[in-house]
């Protein structure tokens, strides 16, 4: 079993920052392809961020690039999403997810999740 914690969201103006953080346990986390999705109010599940096992490679939603980084820390076993210059639009709860072999922007591949985290952008 995999078990991913979020951290790190709350209110923040607009053009302001947050950074979110993940913490994996319960099997190997450098096996697995990690990604934040988002879920804003009255709106699907949608990815923002993905990044592979060795952290090398990394996809970014057309809305966030430029704006969010993703990265991961293999020996602390974490993955965090650096946002900058928010907007009220990216106001959502935000889920850490994991899944196995291979690079996927479908929420429906990914078999394990955190809680949520939920950021505000707002005046």
């Amino acid at each position: 079993q995999v078990r991913l914690v979020e951290s790190g969201g709350g209110l923040v103006q607009p053009g302001g920052s947050l950074s979110l953080s993940c913490a994996a346990s319960g099997r190997t986390f450098s096996s697995f392809v990690m990604a934040w999705f988002r879920q804003g109010p009255g709106n699907e599940r949608e990815i923002v961020a993905t990044v592979t096992w060795s952290g090398g490679r990394t996809y970014y939603a057309e809305s966030v690039k430029g704006r969010f980084t993703i990265s991961r820390d293999n020996v602390e076993n974490t993955v965090s999403l650096q946002m900058n210059s928010l907007k009220p639009e990216n106001t959502a709860v935000y889920y850490c997810a994991a899944r196995y072999y291979g690079h996927s922007t479908s929420r429906y591949d990914y078999a394990y999740w955190g809680q949520g985290t939920q950021v505000t952008v707002s005046s």
